[in-house]
């Protein structure tokens, strides 16, 4: 039979696996939920990017709170929008998260990429944000702090959502977080059926990271190869996480290609994709079948394993420490990008509340 419907929306409706729409732009969540998004999420970049491209819709409203709280830096100024951008992408899933009785159509908010080395900072940060509204989910780095806050977090009632995530054993320690969390929860009297936890992993950083490493170490192998990375990092933790039967439900992002979503169908995963990747695979024939539990090719570990050492890492459940996880080269790399996105928004809202005169 042929497919009539977008394939995303195929994907959301006949399999267990779901999609969110990678953004807190209110064109793209409009685009988005109508073709079975259930979900989005932000960060500091993306957050930046929506302004650029909605700025009109948000400028007045950032001098009205510059005007209102003349005391507020361009700290103070940020933080509050972010906060309103963020309830306002969750009262359009306000409607989801109803119908699916809370297990779904949150918004997921990022604490400060500043706090990264501060677990006390991320939890309480974390904690606020839960107050905005019903439905947030709110996200933390899986540094050695992250890895702490997101338990404290989790023990304190909050839906949390690991990111800065590329490897098995940094999905894992997340799991292991929020069990431990949800536990002490638990054990305060309170029910936690209804709480969703989930772990990002960012598949399209881990190839992007092994073709730096190919560039600078003048590795030539297939490229076709390092396309299916990500894919097989994901499929590891996958497996990891359904024999131990982990309630953190994991997440897929920062997509590149076709194979990110096409191999990762099925099976209880999120996908957070992109605006122009979401036209990308609806505007494709990717055929909605189940892939998710098919092996990635031997021959294609065995070139990454001999090839790459931080393959390695990131698909072997043991692959790091803890202590290790900030020092990884896509977890610098990503921090970084974020917290320059941050600087990117500041300068954004500098230029609102404190114009150029000499270009005007």
């Amino acid at each position: 039979m042929t497919q009539t419907k977008p394939p995303l929306q195929v994907m959301a409706e006949t399999t267990d696996t779901d999609y969110w729409n990678d953004s807190c732009s209110i064109g793209e969540l409009e685009y988005a939920i109508p073709n079975g998004a259930v979900g989005a999420t932000t960060n500091p970049v993306i957050v930046t990017n929506v302004l650029n491209k909605e700025l009109h819709l948000w400028e007045d409203r950032i001098k009205e709170i510059a005007a209102q709280n003349p005391e507020f830096d361009e700290d103070q100024v940020a933080w509050t929008l972010i906060e309103e951008m963020a309830i306002k992408g969750a009262e359009l899933l306000q409607p989801v998260f109803e119908k699916e009785k809370g297990l779904k159509g949150r918004i997921s908010i990022q604490t400060n990429a500043k706090f990264h080395r501060n677990a006390k900072a991320m939890a309480n940060q974390a904690i606020r944000f839960d107050t905005l509204a019903p439905n947030m989910q709110v996200k933390m780095p899986v540094t050695a702090a992250g890895v702490k806050a997101l338990e404290e977090a989790t023990a304190a009632g909050v839906n949390i959502n690991a990111t800065v995530c590329f490897s098995v054993p940094q999905a894992v320690a997340v799991a292991e977080a929020v069990e431990k969390g949800i536990a002490r929860r638990e054990a305060e009297g309170h029910d936690c059926s209804s709480m969703t936890p989930v772990c990002t992993i960012m598949i399209g950083r881990v190839d992007d990271w092994l073709k730096v490493q190919a560039n600078n170490k003048d590795i030539l192998i297939d490229p076709a190869y390092l396309e299916m990375a990500g894919v097989a990092v994901m499929k590891s933790a996958m497996k990891v996480f359904a024999e131990r039967g982990y309630r953190t439900r994991l997440l897929g992002a920062a997509y590149r290609n076709w194979n990110h979503v096409a191999h990762l169908i099925g099976g209880n995963l999120i996908h957070t994709i992109p605006y122009k990747w979401q036209c990308r695979y609806n505007g494709s024939d990717m055929p909605i079948e189940v892939t998710a539990d098919q092996p990635v090719d031997p021959q294609i570990l065995e070139v990454l394993r001999k090839n790459f050492p931080d393959f390695v890492r990131a698909y072997e459940p043991d692959g790091m420490k803890p202590e290790e996880f900030e020092s990884f080269g896509p977890t610098r790399r990503t921090l970084r990008q974020f917290l320059g996105g941050y600087e990117d928004l500041i300068r954004i809202i500098r230029d609102i509340i404190l114009p150029n005169p000499d270009v005007e």
